[in-house]
């Protein structure tokens, strides 16, 4: 086939400090479909990340007493964070974005000033509901019972100067691309939002924010920040260097990509994506595809409801492997599904241990004890094929069009009951040859014998590259088992009937899924959850001793410490530490501070904050550049690194603000 690009991405994820296995099942199906493209030696783009700005972040630290860059940094990349879980179940994606990265940041504001400058963002107030946990806003008829329709919870009154996407301009094209093309699927979520969004009327959308500062400054208008969706949807293209230095992929074949979402976010996806891109002249997605939810107990899993799954647990208990062969072979892709232990369990045993296991291990273990690990030249043709050979043959031979028809599809789960099909009509192949009646003649029954075994192993391995994209290193297991070269593991040969050489070097290895004791593994599972209840000890932290020197009152008077406002803030060339801010410390006068801190804050971040600085410090010239004061920090030591946060106080307060 031609090779072609394909750029895939899930959306990228709030960093919630509590994973669950809700968040892995998208990633796992997105995961899953970027392998099947690079199994059809595609070329792939795989986007990932995690959503980082917004009042719910802003409050959470708070909360927690650090800073929201802080906050975000240890869910996501400490241990057990978003980059953990994504290695611990193989996730292949090939770029992971932070939308505190600095080149994201550059970017939305470029693209939120072209918007405006073409005349598509406007200036006016926002009255209305605002769910902060979805960072929604909704009219009073879109709630549902007063409440937020997509999670239920309570929304706030919401009064705040703001800018405004006009995406009413866009309605009639947005229906068009629901309605008459396959932009969106299942259909049944085009039904959804044309319904409950289009046929209202799509009001303009308010895309700037005043009320908190933890977001991306809209550099024209320093008091705002832009609304977080705009900055998070944004990310598909930020990600190929579209408005950035960063990276140079995009306009080069891999935009337009397919969006992989939740069905909570359709809307943002489906409606408010393309109107941005409308906005800005650019190609809209090929695809958005919303998928279901995995419930728990009849409810989405949320852990503010206390009914998350770790996916940690599940991984250790069962394997990877298996837990992802679980998700995408257990819920229609596209619908809700009933998540449970027992189901899991059940699987596995089912389809792993009854079905695929037990054909590899029976098939490799009689290859082993009938003819040592190799079977004879010519093993592969039969001059009289019995019925039953025949039936098989087919059915591998023609398994990838209708698998590849599948996945096309998006419908992986389908894609894996085709392929279990064919593996339990190989295990019942099995049993219509009785391949140990054959070998108690093995001069007569010989060759026959050769024959079946072979006809099993070429099927196994078929089925094996096929499930390749769901389960990649045990099928690398299998491959080893099955004595499968590198080019009996491709696309092209899972299309083609007698691509395992006849004599390949066949071994019963370790039984790839072994049976699962369902009792046994219910009560483990109910101990290792409670224990994950009980409170994570906080790492220790180590905090710079006291001084004992006393300093006297009128000593301490003579530090004029100020409030002051990021007006600007650039690295400073040639030095990997320093920052240069310009600041307005209320004289009227911009000031000039280099501070070394580039370490704990990209330049971007702080633009639009309000920090404190002694002001009446001497001029010290760095890097050649004159530095009037000293921003104020706090230092401590964090598992054996050193930590450092910016003293940031309420942006109500004046520039030049005395502190006393």
């Amino acid at each position: 086939m031609e090779n072609k690009k394909f750029y895939i991405t899930t959306p990228i994820y709030y960093p919630s400090d509590k994973l669950h296995i809700g968040h892995t099942y998208c990633t796992v199906a997105t995961d899953t479909l970027a392998r099947y493209h690079r199994l059809r030696g595609e070329d792939v783009m795989f986007l990932t990340g995690t959503d980082e700005h917004g009042q719910k972040i802003e409050d959470k630290a708070r909360e927690a007493g650090v800073t929201p860059k802080e906050f975000v940094d240890r869910i996501v990349e400490g241990p057990g964070g978003v980059l953990d879980l994504w290695k611990l179940m193989n996730i292949s994606n090939d770029r992971f974005i932070r939308t505190t990265d600095g080149y994201h940041v550059q970017s939305v504001q470029r693209i939120f000033k072209r918007m405006h400058d073409n005349g598509d963002i406007y200036k006016g107030t926002y009255k209305g509901k605002y769910c902060k946990p979805c960072e929604s806003f909704w009219t009073e008829s879109q709630l549902a019972d007063g409440k937020c329709p997509d999670c239920g919870r309570e929304v706030q009154d919401a009064e705040e100067e703001a800018y405004f996407f006009r995406l009413s301009k866009y309605a009639d094209r947005v229906r068009d691309l629901l309605e008459n093309t396959d932009f969106l699927e299942p259909k049944s979520r085009v039904n959804e939002m044309v319904k409950n969004f289009i046929e209202p009327g799509l009001e303009d959308l308010c895309v700037s924010r005043t009320s908190f500062s933890w977001g991306v400054p809209v550099d024209f208008d320093p008091g705002h920040v832009v609304y977080v969706w705009v900055d998070a949807l944004t990310n598909y293209i930020t990600a190929l260097g579209y408005e950035n230095d960063r990276y140079d992929d995009y306009g080069k074949g891999w935009w337009p990509g397919v969006n992989i979402v939740g069905k909570e976010i359709v809307r943002f996806h489906s409606i408010i994506w393309p109107a941005i891109l409308m906005s800005l002249g650019e190609p809209l997605p090929k695809k958005c595809f919303g998928h279901g939810w995995l419930l728990l107990d009849g409810g989405k899993m949320s852990k503010s409801k206390g009914n998350v799954v770790d996916p940690y647990i599940l991984a250790e208990k069962f394997g990877v492997d298996a837990l992802r062969f679980f998700l995408m072979r257990t819920f229609p892709f596209g619908s809700d599904g009933n998540f449970s232990n027992e189901l899991l369990i059940q699987t596995i045993n089912n389809d792993l241990a009854n079905d695929l296991g037990n054909l590899v291990s029976r098939t490799t273990a009689m290859t082993g004890k009938y003819f040592g690990g190799h079977l004879p030249a010519g093993c592969g043709q039969w001059a009289s094929p019995e019925p039953w050979d025949l039936e098989l043959r087919q059915a591998a031979a023609s398994l990838r069009d209708a698998y590849e028809k599948d996945m096309e599809s998006f419908a992986p789960h389908k894609a894996l009951e085709d392929v279990f099909k064919v593996i339990q009509r190989a295990n019942k192949y099995i049993d219509e040859n009785a391949p140990w009646k054959l070998s108690k003649d093995m001069e007569q029954n010989g060759p026959r014998l050769a024959h079946v075994l072979y006809t099993l192993l070429e099927t196994t391995r078929i089925c094996g590259v096929l499930l390749t994209p769901f389960m990649p290193d045990s099928m690398e297991k299998l491959f080893a088992q099955t004595g499968a070269p590198a080019d009996a593991r491709t696309w092209d040969s899972a299309g083609r009937w007698g691509a395992l050489p006849e004599t390949a070097a066949v071994s019963k290895g370790e039984n790839l899924f072994p049976r699962v004791d369902t009792e046994k593994a219910l009560e483990e599972l109910e101990a290792a959850a409670e224990a994950a209840k009980q409170p994570a000890v906080r790492p220790e932290i180590e905090i710079e001793p006291q001084l004992t020197e006393k300093v006297d009152f009128d000593t301490f008077c003579k530090s004029d410490f100020r409030v002051v406002k990021v007006k600007a803030c650039d690295a400073v060339k040639k030095s990997a530490k320093l920052l240069r801010f310009t600041l307005d410390d209320g004289t009227g006068v911009d000031r000039q501070i280099l501070s070394g801190i580039h370490q704990w804050y990209e330049p971007e971040e702080l633009v639009g904050k309000t920090l404190v600085a002694i002001v009446n410090l001497p001029p010290r010239k760095m890097m050649g550049l004159e530095s009037n004061g000293m921003l104020i920090s706090a230092v401590h030591t964090e598992r054996g690194e050193e930590a450092l946060h910016l003293l940031m106080v309420d942006d109500a307060i004046p520039a030049g603000a005395k502190l006393c």
